[in-house]
This record gives structure tokens, C-alpha cells and sequence, in this order.
């Protein structure tokens, strides 16, 4: 499945590799937002696995989701 993102030139397509990336880096992230509701980890742990999954899984729109504030969620 291909998925296309824009650049500052035009469209590019997301190759397979960027998809699964931002599908695992996303689906990682939902999780641990949920532990973070629940009281389960704190908001610093929350910060520190997003780091780390940022480095893991270098997804091309997670980056721009990480800069959102935790305490803004509705």
C-alpha cells in the first residue's frame, strides 16, 4: 500500500518502509498515550518512549504529532 506526502517541491510517495514505520511508530504512541490517561506512566516516561521510538522507528508525520502538547488532548 503507497501513501503520498507533500514536499516542498510537489507530492512524493511514502515508500512501504516510511508506511510501516509511521504505522508501527503511531500504533506505539497510542499505547502509551493510553498508559499516560490512565495514570499508568508518567508524563516524562511518556516523553522518553516517544524519543525513543522516534529514533527506532524515524517516521516521516510522527515527527510533527511528538511536538503536541500531552495536556491539550481532548
Amino acid at each position: 500500500m503507497s501513501a503520498i506526502l507533500p514536499t516542498g517541491l510537489g507530492v512524493a510517495r511514502m515508500t512501504d518502509e516510511q508506511f510501516r514505520a509511521e504505522k508501527l511508530y503511531q500504533t506505539t504512541m497510542n499505547v502509551a498515550g493510553r498508559m499516560l490517561s490512565q495514570g499508568l506512566i508518567s508524563e516524562e516516561e511518556y516523553c522518553q518512549i516517544d524519543t525513543i521510538f522516534l529514533e527506532k522507528y524515524r517516521p516521516v508525520f510522527g515527527t510533527l504529532f511528538s511536538a503536541m502538547s500531552l495536556t491539550s488532548r481532548a
